[in-house]
């Protein structure tokens, strides 16, 4: 019984494959110029998923724009696919590929397959078909992302008791916890993430020199400069002390770079001084790797400062 969109991936590349041979079936996700793949029917180019190819390079790139058609039995009679540079890494003979969308009529990413030998041309005529089942799996998306965000809501909601006494930011238990279900989405849809670590400047020397309640009212300034700062879909912590974590959830390098200079800014108009870590989530890594590489990061920037 298919019960979801990952399922369903699996269900209808397995189906392709019986139906109509070919080395690799695969639902990918583009996302800038990663192609990432979240299902892999393989038998024999090796290709598992969470592997990340170049979208420019891909045949499906220049399926998309046009430059050739949607089932090409034999792939290098299409200049577009001649010339693509994934042809020069690995032997397609043929190629068939149609689009993901979601509900919106972006693009999500492809349901495509590639195999070493030419095929039959009658294969062409099964264009209706293999569109008809990315319709179905396009329809399936549609309506999980939809409600990406009440699932959320729901896990917040879940999460509630993980949060921070004195600021109301999810506490480090609620951070894990936060960041596990993002990863798990991020996983099964390819989703881009960043992670931004934050360190105050300057708090023990407050508790010393003004007393405790001083470093409180700093630790609440910093809270309500990040929640500012940041969407309503995204996770912010303090982790413990002075340090603060920030998930942009679904958010690209471009995004990224946009948040942390938000942060930067209301942190300052809060009369806050603290230094930055940022990095994105790599498909094959996860956020956790991410966490870990935006606090070398910060701890980076510390150290110069000092």
């Amino acid at each position: 019984m298919i019960h979801d969109f990952t399922s369903a991936a699996h269900d209808v590349l397995h189906f392709l494959r019986d139906r109509f041979g070919f080395a690799l079936w695969m639902v990918t996700r583009t996302e800038d110029d990663d192609w990432i793949v979240l299902a892999a029917e393989d038998h024999g180019y090796g290709v598992k998923e969470g592997r990340v190819f170049s979208w420019a390079d891909s045949f499906c790139s220049r399926m998309v724009d046009g430059l050739g058609p949607c089932i090409a039995p034999q792939a290098d009679l299409i200049p577009a696919y001649a010339a693509a540079p994934i042809g020069q890494q690995i032997k397609i003979g043929a190629y068939i590929g149609v689009p993901l969308k979601r509900s919106d009529g972006s693009l999500f990413g492809t349901l495509c397959a590639i195999d070493p030998s030419p095929q039959a041309e009658q294969i062409a005529g099964e264009q209706a078909l293999i569109e008809l089942l990315a319709g179905l799996l396009s329809s399936l998306l549609g309506a999980e992302l939809n409600a990406a965000d009440a699932v959320r809501l729901a896990e917040r909601a879940e999460a509630a008791a993980t949060r921070d006494a004195l600021t109301s930011l999810y506490n480090r238990r609620g951070w894990d916890q936060l960041l596990a279900n993002e990863e798990d989405r991020c996983c099964r849809y390819g989703h881009p993430a960043c992670v931004i670590s934050i360190d105050l400047d300057g708090l023990k020397l407050v508790n010393d020199t003004h007393g405790h309640t001083a470093g409180d009212q700093l630790l609440v300034r910093t809270s309500r400069a990040l929640l500012e700062a940041t969407r309503s879909s995204d996770i912010v912590a303090r982790l413990g002390g002075d340090e603060f974590a920030v998930l942009g959830v679904e958010c690209n390098a471009v995004a990224a770079e946009s948040l942390a200079k938000k942060i930067r800014d209301c942190l300052h108009a809060a009369g806050v001084k603290a230094q930055l870590g940022v990095a994105m989530r790599r498909p094959g890594q996860g956020l956790l790797f991410a966490y870990q590489e935006a606090d070398k990061e910060m701890y980076k920037a510390k150290k110069s400062r000092k």
